[in-house]
């Protein structure tokens, strides 16, 4: 066991100074139909998991969906929240039971290094207001000692179980590149001037509205300015600051005005566009954005993204195969 304890914390140093703690631990909330009762919620070959546990887990998370969800929105929020909790817990006992049955082992100066480190990061080095926190909240020494200890185990294991060298053929990576440009690329805008001629379809002025913009347009295309055009006729928000919009996005306007909008050249000016009865002429100054990053720039991103998702994918894995060995039970 021993000669497995060095070997093990030799190859996994950093996993170990690394794993991450939190005193964070919160009274129980209400709670939801049955399981208001401490029962048991799985089990996991020889080990019980109760609705206590998962309700600590869930606890911060569900404060702050009571305080934006109500009624049955609520409920299905707190039901997911707790089923994926419990998924977690699962798979954390499976990972420690995995990690026991190697007959690896922790040394205890590494949970007493992780410990002072809390009393240090959260407590400002005050040791007996780490023990009245702990004993405020129903904890022990003891307890806090083996949350800890898990903690420790389930990152070490979880580093054990995937390479921290994996490689990403430069092919994956100009593939990604080409399938998610927009990703790269910055928001496009237009800087653009509108004037709206109402319909009046109801006072029977349709076929007068649409001549005016018409004619409006034809002045604006033999050199008229937009800016005092657009004061004396359009009839929009803009109309005093001579149909200015500024620069917008292909979000601003409908659907229909913004595929006008941005597919104009700059200095442009659309034909009249009618929609819901009413005329609009649209010119565009300027534009901006759009273009995607050079594959160069954003290479490094890509590569550490696709090597983040195939330690992802590497990790379900090696847990599928874990619960695919296991005994597990939900109630």
């Amino acid at each position: 066991m021993v000669k497995a304890t060095l070997n093990f914390i030799w190859r996994y140093p950093m996993a170990m100074l690394l794993a991450f703690s939190c005193l964070g631990v919160a009274s129980t909330a209400p709670t939801l139909g049955a399981e208001s009762v401490n029962g048991i919620a799985a089990v996991v070959n020889d080990k019980v998991i109760t609705y206590s546990e998962v309700r600590d887990v869930c606890e911060p998370r569900e404060r702050l969906l009571r305080s934006q969800y109500s009624g049955d929105e609520l409920v299905k929020k707190i039901t997911d929240l707790r089923k994926a909790a419990l998924q977690d817990l699962i798979d954390r006992q499976l990972i420690i039971q995995a990690f026991e049955k190697e007959k690896f082992a922790i040394p205890s100066h590494f949970v007493d290094e992780r410990v002072d480190a809390v009393i240090k990061e959260n407590f400002g080095g005050d040791r007996n207001a780490f023990i009245k926190t702990m004993e405020a909240q129903k904890y022990t020494m003891s307890k806090f000692r083996d949350l800890e200890r898990n903690k420790i185990i389930v990152q070490a294991m979880r580093s054990k179980n995937v390479k921290s060298n994996l490689l990403v053929p430069p092919a994956k990576i100009d593939e990604y590149y080409r399938q998610h440009r927009d990703q790269f690329s910055s928001k496009a805008q237009v800087k653009l001037r509108m004037i709206m001629i109402p319909g009046h379809l109801d006072s029977g002025g349709g076929a007068a509205q649409k001549s005016m913009a018409e004619e409006i347009r034809d002045k604006l295309i033999t050199g008229a300015d937009f800016d005092k055009m657009a004061q004396m006729y359009s009839e929009d928000s803009t109309r005093d600051l001579g149909g200015d919009w500024g620069w917008i996005d292909d979000k601003t306007l409908s659907a229909p005005l913004s595929e006008v909008a941005f597919s104009l050249k700059p200095g442009e000016i659309s034909k009249v566009v009618d929609i819901g009865g009413n005329h609009y002429i649209l010119k565009v100054e300027a534009r901006q954005g759009g273009e995607a990053k050079p594959l160069k720039d954003v290479r490094a991103d890509i590569e550490a993204k696709l090597r983040q998702d195939q330690a992802q994918q590497l990790q379900e894995h090696w847990l599928a195969s874990l619960r695919a060995k296991a005994y597990i039970k939900t109630f």
